[in-house]
């Protein structure tokens, strides 16, 4: 049972880190081309993504889940870049799936 956690868990953070790999790429080729560093906030890249749902976020969590999750937390993380944000949570998810060392004792 919590093999199969485990193995969906080192997914999942393999999945989020290759996100932030890809958005770390293309930050760094934008930023290249342009001259200055480019980075792209999460919260750009949501409404890019759903330009239909993203607006009506931020009412449905402020009064279906806590009207203090939108404004510290989500609000600060949607103006992080994409790579900061995926990056620490793949990481979680790597440690939280990772397999466990067994030691073996050696009797001299």
């Amino acid at each position: 049972m919590f093999s199969v956690l485990k193995f969906i868990f080192r997914l999942t953070g393999l999945a989020l880190l290759a996100v932030a790999i890809i958005a770390g790429i293309s930050d760094a080729s934008t930023s290249i081309a342009q001259s200055q560093v480019q980075l792209q906030p999460l919260g750009q890249l949501l409404f890019s993504l759903f330009p239909d749902t993203f607006p009506i976020l931020q009412p449905a969590i402020e009064r279906h889940i806590h009207p203090a999750l939108w404004d510290p937390v989500l609000l600060t993380l949607m103006t992080w870049p994409v790579w900061a944000v995926f990056a620490p949570f793949g990481l979680l998810f790597l440690w939280l799936g990772a397999r466990r060392q067994r030691y073996q004792t050696q009797f001299a």
